[in-house]
């Protein structure tokens, strides 16, 4: 299927006009051509050469981060992967168009900063971001913690006055902030996320009758199918997958009973037809 495919090209002008949702997956870190971690296993493996984990958990990120957070403490591994996040991440064609478009609504399920960063470049107003804190980094019952176009904390939430938010779900990996990673920071989120509690009610309200383009994301696993149906929850539709290569048998269960279409396309290729900013 070519890069200017309808459903494709649709996508990507409801995104530019504001009745598309783009949701990034980590895989949309590898276009910066830099050298951040673009995927659960990359990142397991950057880990796994500081701290070796048994073969059980070998080569899954949620388990390999539970085992160094209990062997060797909680700050271990976040030095490990706010590292790996402090590595060059180049100049992101994806995040650079999203930052001269500015659709209500992003959702950026990966740990770098590079989309955040890019919307800092373009303009230092008019947007906020909105992130997953960890329980290790607050006190109390927070799930999140909003922060204006300057980096300031905004201790009521996200504005809905804004433009334009940026919605981190797992986090930021960065020093100084904070990241869902290990099995115990996400057991409260995962038991309380069917009922959305965790997702700020902005980004509930953002999503609202509008439909969804996944990129650069896999649904081979269960977290991440799971993060992907609760936020997209009560949107409107209709729904795109950009997803290259075969797909596992659980990608295409999931793809079918969320109602997700598919386009079989290299996100380079996607990258080659954005249109035009605003």
């Amino acid at each position: 299927m070519s890069a200017a495919s309808p459903p494709l090209a649709a996508a990507l002008r409801g995104v530019a006009e504001g009745s598309v949702v783009p949701y990034l997956g980590a895989g949309v870190a590898a276009l910066g051509g830099g050298e951040v971690p673009a995927s659960p296993t990359a990142l397991a493996t950057i880990i796994e050469a500081q701290v070796r984990p048994p073969r059980r958990a070998a080569g899954n990120l949620w388990a390999v981060a539970q085992f160094v957070e209990t062997r060797r403490h909680r700050r271990t591994v976040a030095a490990i992967v706010e590292r790996a996040f402090a590595r060059p991440a180049g100049d992101n064609p994806i995040h650079r168009w999203l930052a001269a478009v500015r659709p209500p609504l992003v959702v950026d399920a990966w740990y770098d900063a590079g989309l955040v960063d890019a919307y800092a470049a373009a303009d230092d107003e008019g947007w906020g971001r909105v992130q997953a804190v960890s329980r290790h980094d607050v006190r109390g019952e927070a799930w999140t913690r909003a922060f204006d176009a300057r980096g300031e904390p905004c201790p009521d939430g996200p504005d809905p006055a804004w433009p334009a938010l940026i919605y981190k779900p797992h986090g930021l990996a960065r020093a100084g902030s904070s990241f869902l990673l290990s099995d115990s920071d996400y057991v409260p989120v995962l038991t309380e996320i069917d009922i959305q509690t965790p997702i700020p009610t902005e980004v509930q309200a953002r999503r609202r009758g509008r439909g969804f383009l996944f990129l650069g994301c896999r649904f081979d696993d269960q977290m991440l199918r799971m993060f992907a149906r609760q936020i997209a929850k009560r949107s409107g539709g209709p729904h795109l997958a950009v997803l290259d290569g075969p797909l596992s048998r659980m990608e295409a269960r999931f793809l079918e009973a969320e109602g997700i279409a598919r386009v079989d396309l290299d996100l380079a290729d996607v990258a080659a037809a954005l249109p035009a900013g605003r």
